[in-house]
């Protein structure tokens, strides 16, 4: 059984379904409700960027497996997703507020248990943004600094190799950029997102095209469909093992989504249009990132070298491919380079999209007292802003980075939460809907009817499957500096958000709190 429409009657005329659902929810409309479904699917399917995702995780696909675990990884990742996704749009459509997650585990626990469920999930939800943000513009960071070394030479010709110090500067820049960015009006932001959806979609289908269009050589069907590379040297045999490592560049592309669910209560008729946003934006994701996987792979022919740190883009897989197809057509790799720089536009737009799902989540967070000097962070300014939890959103992002000046292995330790730490918190509403709400759930206009248990359960179990094999050793023999630290990082986060609710929010806590008057 569905909710009604949510369609309620003012003075004026007819409420929007989402805002009339918010009211019912018991939140007051203080964003202003100016999104289409289209600009929905935007912010997420900017925030997942198969542009971003492959490009910047290419080469761990490449080590990992090679072209199987590319193609067909993709598929088994993308495949999951889209059940997680459909999991989530279904309790999206019921409460469609900005808090989504951890609002959606508060009304799924029960009266019980709702201010520990709402807890755990909205911290993990909240860092695993910031996480994701950190990783995506200091990826932009990165990419920016192999343009500069390709551009000045390689690293073959005496090019320019920035410092660590350079790069963090060049992150904080363009996190600047990104607040500076949000800080605009929803009907702005809401260009730049469908800008950036279309330049993600444009920018897909012309490299998928011209990258094997120019090499002079190319792979045979037989190795991008059927060759599985196993000589990754980290001392790994197994084939499966292997594989399963090869999975990460899938799975890390493949998240955000959640953002058209914090977009919500600035989307017209958000009890359907957030869900949609939601599928559509996995769904195209999956079919426009295989072909950028499938048009890039054909350009491969010597993995060896693509991966070695001795070529002129540093061991970047997917620079090096890109510079090397124009520089051995026409003697010059500065169509390359051009290419990269379609490629960090897109980075560009998914960072600002990053950032705004980040401060729709803090500010309702916020909104319900769980984070500190809440009142600051909930504040909306004249143009109907989220303003201050903006400004946060991109300093705590800056700040997370810097872990990366003490230590490289740490900061891969703090980016892994914007995989698990994300998929954790996206798995907690899920887990309650199919346990604790079984009986009691009330679908909105998007439901899965008799298929949303099934679904539920296939989500979760694919959830607690990646967490445990994100988790695995990716080099041996293990050391100090090999140890995968993903488990150290998220069990870190578990502890800090379990031992601060026994410690303190259990006193003061209670989840979602109402704002306006029944």
């Amino acid at each position: 059984m569905g909710l009604p429409t949510h369609t309620a009657q003012n003075g004026s005329g007819f409420l929007d379904t989402g805002t009339a659902r918010l009211k019912e929810l018991g939140y007051k409309q203080e964003l202003k409700r100016d999104l289409s479904v289209f600009s929905n699917f935007a912010f997420s399917f900017s925030i997942i960027s198969v542009l971003t995702g492959i490009t910047t995780l290419y080469s761990t696909g490449l080590n990992f497996g090679g072209p199987v675990s590319l193609q067909y990884g993709w598929f088994i990742a993308g495949g999951f997703t889209m059940i997680v996704g459909l999991a989530m749009a279904e309790i999206c459509s019921s409460y469609p507020t900005s808090g989504g997650l951890y609002y959606w585990s508060a009304k799924l626990a029960g009266p019980n248990w709702a201010p520990f469920a709402s807890w755990i999930t909205g911290w993990f939800n909240i860092v695993g943004q910031w996480a994701v943000t950190t990783s995506v513009d200091f990826s932009l960071a990165q990419l920016i600094q192999v343009i500069i070394l390709l551009s000045t030479g390689g690293k073959n010709g005496g090019g320019y190799e920035a410092s660590k110090y350079v790069v963090i500067a060049i992150h904080g820049g363009i996190l600047l950029l990104h607040a500076a960015l949000n800080s605009l009006p929803i009907s702005l932001l809401s260009f730049f997102g469908q800008l950036a959806a279309a330049w993600n979609l444009v920018g897909v289908v012309v490299l998928t095209i011209l990258i094997p269009l120019v090499a002079t050589e190319r792979a045979s069907a037989k190795f991008v469909f059927t060759h599985f590379n196993t000589d990754n040297g980290d001392g790994i045999n197994s084939k499966a093992y292997i594989f399963v490592l090869g999975l990460l560049m899938s799975q890390y592309t493949l998240t955000g989504y959640d953002a058209s669910a914090h977009m919500t209560e600035e989307t017209k008729n958000a009890d359907k249009n957030g869900p949609k946003g939601i599928i559509s934006a996995i769904g195209i994701s999956v079919i426009f990132g295989w072909f950028y996987i499938l048009g890039i792979t054909f350009a491969v022919t010597d993995i060896s070298y693509l991966l070695s740190e001795d070529n002129d883009a540093g061991g970047y897989a997917i620079a090096e491919i890109f510079y090397l197809t124009f520089k051995r057509r026409y003697g010059s790799g500065v169509g390359g380079i051009i290419c990269l720089g379609v490629v960090a536009v897109a980075i560009f737009f998914c960072g600002m999209s990053s950032v705004t799902s980040n401060s729709r989540m803090a500010y309702a967070f916020s909104r319900d007292g769980a984070m500190p000097l809440s009142t600051l962070w909930h504040k909306v300014n004249n143009q109907e802003v989220p303003i201050n939890a903006v400004w946060l959103s991109a300093v705590i992002s800056f700040c997370m980075a810097l872990t990366y000046l003490g230590s490289e292995v740490a900061f891969q330790a703090m980016v892994s939460i914007a995989t698990i730490g994300l998929y954790i918190a996206y798995a907690l509403p899920i887990f309650f809907r199919v346990t604790l709400a079984r009986k009691s759930f009330i679908p909105g206009p998007f439901n899965l009817g008799r298929y949303g248990v099934l679904v539920g359960w296939i989500s979760v179990l694919w959830v607690a499957t990646i967490s445990i094999l994100f988790s695995l050793p990716v080099t041996y023999p293990i050391t100090n500096e090999t140890l995968n630290y993903t488990p150290v990082a998220v069990g870190g986060l578990l502890i800090l958000t379990i031992s601060s609710w026994i410690l303190s929010a259990r006193h003061w806590f209670r989840g979602p709190v109402t704002n306006v008057e029944s």
